[in-house]
């Protein structure tokens, strides 16, 4: 993707976001100076992976199949190893019309995607085989708002703004925006975007970036390379 284009995406994005209501924490709109200059103080905030993330999953195609993220808070897998402590994390999602996040599930992370407005969020779901692998046979069970719901293989959930399903480990999914742009929240257990989302296709999670102009908000893949060389 080229640096340009994730310049823009972002802006959207926080104007989407502020348009539902929604109020970003001070780092959202930080320069890669302004982060270098709380490098200290915001540790935490590097280390966990807070911050922006733009991704076409390495196919490309970003208006057919990407995604905007905002991770707000994340804990450590130290914590969610030992049972107590940070064991959570929180993101805000944008998911466009008809934009698809590929199908996926992840090892250890649970969620809960929800709805937070815009259009439809539509979540296509898969049952895992005895090896965690994508079942196309295979149905299974999960939660909306605090009700269990049986589905079968391919079946589609319609998620209203404010409605929600609880995704758990070995629960493929795919998701897209229906009728409109989606700002989708998800409340988790620690989130680690770099080992623990398991694709059904070999895409990548994190987009090669082409830098035609300079960043204006660093990504979270950024930190490693931006903070290692200043």
């Amino acid at each position: 993707m080229k640096r340009s284009t994730i310049n823009t995406l972002v802006a959207q994005a926080g104007d989407m976001i502020a348009r539902h209501g929604f109020v970003l924490p001070p780092f959202a709109d930080w320069s890669p100076a302004d982060f270098t200059a709380h490098r200290h103080s915001a540790a935490h905030l590097i280390d966990a992976r807070c911050g922006w993330d733009v991704t076409d999953y390495g196919a490309g195609r970003f208006d057919e199949m990407g995604l905007v993220l905002f991770t707000l808070r994340n804990g450590v897998l130290a914590d969610l190893n030992a049972g107590r402590g940070m064991c959570y994390a929180e993101k805000l999602l944008i998911s466009r019309q008809d934009q698809l996040s590929p199908m996926h599930t992840h090892k250890i992370k649970a969620e809960d995607i929800i709805n937070r407005g815009g259009g439809t969020l539509v979540v296509e779901l898969f049952g895992s085989n005895a090896a965690g692998r994508l079942d196309p046979d295979a149905g299974g069970q999960v939660m909306c708002d605090g009700q269990w719901v049986t589905f079968d293989a391919g079946d589609k959930l319609r998620l209203a703004p404010g409605q929600s399903v609880t995704l758990r480990p070995g629960d493929w999914h795919a998701f897209w925006g229906e009728g409109a742009d989606v700002l989708i929240g998800e409340v988790s257990t620690v989130n680690d975007d770099e080992t623990d989302n398991i694709f059904h296709e070999p895409i990548a999670r994190f987009s090669r970036i082409v830098e035609d102009a300079a960043p204006t908000r660093l990504l979270v893949s950024d930190y490693d390379n931006h903070f290692n060389a200043d």
